[in-house]
């Protein structure tokens, strides 16, 4: 494949979709204890940069996700499917002596460990996470779990819900005059796999220049929290509790969705400049002049005045037609998709967000690298114990259990 470099150094559309490239994280091996989801999106995710993912899972029945909905043709659930992709199967009964000794092998030749039980579960395994890396001191174990390792919550059960509900995500979510909401995706799990990323991949950098290893600590609860940065500024840094205002920006406007004659559309303007472009498309300069709009702090004292304003011009027509002259105009501005609709955007193919593998769709790679893989793993979620026997005969000897 030919490679072209524009004058930012970024490489050209394509270029991502090379499966030629060498993978970022080709050398790095990772036993997987996790189950569900925030544990397997981080393992997903270092499967897609080429780490080579050894997933423990229960004999008989292996991930919990597995027997989820909804189902692809095949009955595969697609939940397991999406969080397992690239990754190898052994089905190990850690409470039988044998499987557990070889569970420890593996340990002992890997380079990263990752876990979402309870914590303490673990440690009365005898794979005490801390333990492990003094006895391997190159090795990196990261543990995933709703509250961390430590702190008055930390043995609460928690689900994505539970986290959301407790973090101030779901209370800040939703609008005015409604309850607060559980954000359309699982985010605090998805949020503790993504953060699991980061800490495994920041030591995995450190180890190169130290030679040491370390444990790395996630709770979703953490995860969450962090990304409260409307709602911190709010409650840390002027005093004031915050609450729900729908789909408006609290210190910008206009930053909304706003009615068309159709549906919703949504226009974000950012500065004084932007709200002039905006105000001549919308075929109304005088809104720009007006006092009460001109600026973006006289905006947004007036933001339900200037949204009833908008929405008369914007009411005369189609979200599509709005659409397409205010991004003519230079204007911040989208349709509000459906996720079904979303994926078949060009921009979503040509990005390589959707990805064939053994004849289904899954989630592409979200990273892209100018000189690694970015297309990621081309390898199926696997089928219990599908590697069982290889792993075994690769890491030690012992009956097979399934």
């Amino acid at each position: 494949m030919t490679t072209e470099v524009t004058s930012h150094g970024a490489a050209t559309p394509d270029e991502h979709m090379d499966p030629g490239k060498p993978h970022a994280l080709k050398h790095i091996t990772v036993i997987d204890f996790t189950r569900v989801l925030a544990g397997p999106t981080c393992t997903r995710m270092l499967a897609d940069a080429g780490a080579r993912i050894i997933k423990i899972e229960r004999p008989g029945t292996g991930d919990d996700t597995r027997q989820m909905g909804p189902f692809a043709s095949d009955g595969t659930s697609e939940y397991y499917r999406f969080a397992n992709v690239g990754k190898e199967s052994i089905a190990l009964n850690l409470k039988n002596p044998d499987d557990l000794a070889l569970a420890e092998g593996m340990i002992a030749k890997a380079d990263v460990v990752v876990e979402n039980f309870r914590p303490g579960v673990m440690a009365k395994l005898g794979l005490d996470p801390a333990k492990l890396v003094q006895e391997y001191p190159r090795l990196i174990v990261c543990s995933i779990s709703g509250f961390g390792q430590y702190g008055p919550l930390h043995m609460q059960p928690a689900y994505d819900t539970v986290i959301q509900a407790i973090s101030g995500i779901m209370d800040g979510t939703g609008t005015p005059d409604g309850g607060p909401t559980r954000v359309g995706t699982s985010i605090s799990d998805i949020l503790g796999g993504i953060f699991g990323y980061c800490g495994i991949v920041t030591a995995l950098a450190a180890r190169e220049r130290t030679g040491k290893g370390t444990t790395v600590d996630v709770a979703m609860l953490d995860a969450t929290f962090s990304t409260m940065e409307q709602g911190l500024m709010d409650a840390l840094g002027v005093h004031v509790r915050p609450h729900r205002i729908g789909n408006r920006h609290p210190s910008m406007a206009p930053f909304d969705t706003f009615q068309c004659s159709d549906q919703l559309i949504a226009i974000c303007v950012g500065n004084d400049h932007l709200f002039s472009i905006l105000s001549t498309t919308l075929g109304k300069p005088e809104l720009a002049k007006d006092a009460r709009f001109a600026t973006n702090v006289d905006r947004t004292g007036n933001q339900a005045e200037l949204k009833s304003e908008m929405e008369k011009v914007l009411r005369t027509d189609t979200a599509e037609a709005w659409n397409q002259r205010l991004d003519d105009a230079g204007v911040p501005v989208s349709l509000v998709l459906n996720v079904d609709d979303a994926q078949k955007l060009e921009q979503i193919k040509v990005r390589g967000m959707v990805k064939d593998i053994g004849g289904f769709q899954v989630p592409g790679n979200p990273i892209k690298f100018g000189a690694y893989n970015s297309l990621g793993t081309t390898i199926p979620s696997p089928e219990l114990n599908n590697c069982g026997d290889a792993i075994r005969a690769e890491f030690g000897n012992g009956a097979s259990h399934r």
